[in-house]
């Protein structure tokens, strides 16, 4: 792979985001992914199908549904519904349906993690399926679907009176299904997508409750906590919210050891984001985006092959070498995000350009369809810790958030450019 820091100079020309031909690009790899997930990965007895890395269903016979593949469907194809692409209202209401009638859990509130044709295969409650739930209602609140109001409050009132720690300013991670404690584990990725469904929550009914709890959250994992661990994100703490570098979970898939730098990208665009809608009395917010992904290039980047490493040591070593779709994707999200606003900035628009060299050449699946979910070290597709190409949430954001400005969360991004353009006519 090139050095990155010897092509900066080049960037004094127009952003990509601005060229017509990239523009197209953008929204042809869009219309790819919808092409490859949509259709193929609908459920016909409700849900959605995980996808193998040819697009056919994983176990068709009695497919398990977890909460985040139903509910980011549901997130993509609102998306799908508000650029306009025909068949996807009938894809967010096939996913409410399910999430309504099936995930909730009647009996005792809340939504479970996962089920199949016969019942609840884990009928925990875990904050991070609900900041979900929270985020597929917002979205789908923006196209008026009618089951949208009742989500939207039920996955509200849950969050609050069962997840939520004020005095913490965050959520609990995990319970059984009737509510009694399980774990007093605290993990800060269950926090920072319920932040991006916060803000969601916020531009779908601007209630500012919604604004505020993601502020605090922000405030524990970054300003307490990556800011003095020189931006880097924490993954793990105790019940006490104070640090566990030692913590280490069956799955590496959730809950990975040491630091994972696709998160610190990932806070890098949405702690930007949280600026800009109303958080601009935190100072320190921007600053802190842009070291965060200075961090996650300095430390996680694989300067002889590419690709950000899925995890490294507290000695900033490498520690799980395989290269997965999701981090690059959330790269160049905030690489465009940030662009957008540090225009006089030439190193992101620098980034941006080689993280989009990177996935056309090694991480979008040009044969099949879809981005390859995981590649080794020296980038040959693995299968180590995903089976399949498991959703389209990551990359299709990556695709769509540069097109559209900066101004908040893509879903209301892309409604805002609408309206622009209809006063334009």
């Amino acid at each position: 792979m090139r050095d990155v820091q010897t092509t900066l100079p080049r960037t004094n020309s127009s952003p990509w985001q601005s060229r017509p031909f990239h523009r197209q690009y953008l929204m042809r790899q869009a219309n790819n992914l919808f092409d490859f997930f949509e259709a193929p990965s609908i459920n016909p007895k409700g849900g959605f199908f995980e996808l193998s890395d040819d697009g056919r269903p994983v176990t068709p016979d009695n497919a398990t549904r977890q909460i985040h593949v139903t509910t980011r469907m549901i997130h993509c194809a609102t998306i799908g519904s508000l650029i306009g692409r025909p068949g996807s209202d009938e894809i967010v209401d096939h996913g409410m349906q399910y999430l309504w009638n099936r995930h909730r859990d009647q009996r005792h509130g809340g939504y479970v993690w996962s089920l199949d044709d016969e019942g609840h295969v884990d009928p925990t409650k875990q904050a991070y399926g609900h900041a979900f739930v929270l985020l597929a209602a917002s979205s789908a609140t923006l196209v008026g679907h009618p089951l949208a109001p009742q989500v939207l409050a039920d996955a509200t009132e849950v969050i609050n009176t069962r997840f939520w720690d004020d005095k913490a300013g965050a959520v609990r991670e995990e319970f059984a299904n009737d509510w009694s404690n399980i774990t007093r584990y605290r993990g800060q990725n269950s926090n920072m997508h319920l932040t991006e469904a916060l803000m969601a929550a916020f531009e779908a009914t601007g209630d500012k409750s919604y604004l505020n709890k993601a502020e605090r959250i922000a405030e524990l994992i970054i300003a307490r906590n990556a800011v003095p661990l020189g931006h880097r994100v924490a993954e793990h703490f105790h019940e006490d919210w104070s640090l566990d570098k030692t913590y280490k979970h069956e799955s590496e898939m959730f809950r990975p050891s040491g630091t994972t730098p696709g998160h610190w990208l990932e806070w890098a665009r949405l702690l930007y984001q949280l600026w800009v809608l109303g958080a601009k009395r935190h100072s320190w917010m921007p600053e802190a985006a842009r070291n965060l992904f200075r961090s996650a290039v300095d430390l996680g980047w694989d300067k002889a092959h590419g690709g950000f490493f899925y995890t490294l040591d507290w000695d900033n070593k490498p520690a799980m070498r395989e290269k997965l779709w999701w981090p690059v994707a959330e790269a160049i999200g905030a690489a465009a995000f940030i662009s957008a606003h540090d225009v006089t900035e030439d190193y992101f628009q620098a980034w941006y350009r080689c993280l989009w060299d990177y996935a056309e050449n090694h991480v979008i699946d040009h044969a099949r369809g879809g981005w390859l979910s995981e590649l080794s070290e020296d980038l040959r597709p693995g299968s180590r810790l995903f089976v399949g190409k498991p959703d389209i949430y990551h990359a299709l954001q990556a695709c769509l958030i540069p097109l559209y400005p900066a101004t908040g969360s893509l879903t209301r991004a892309i409604i805002e450019a609408d309206h622009t353009i209809k006063r334009g006519h």
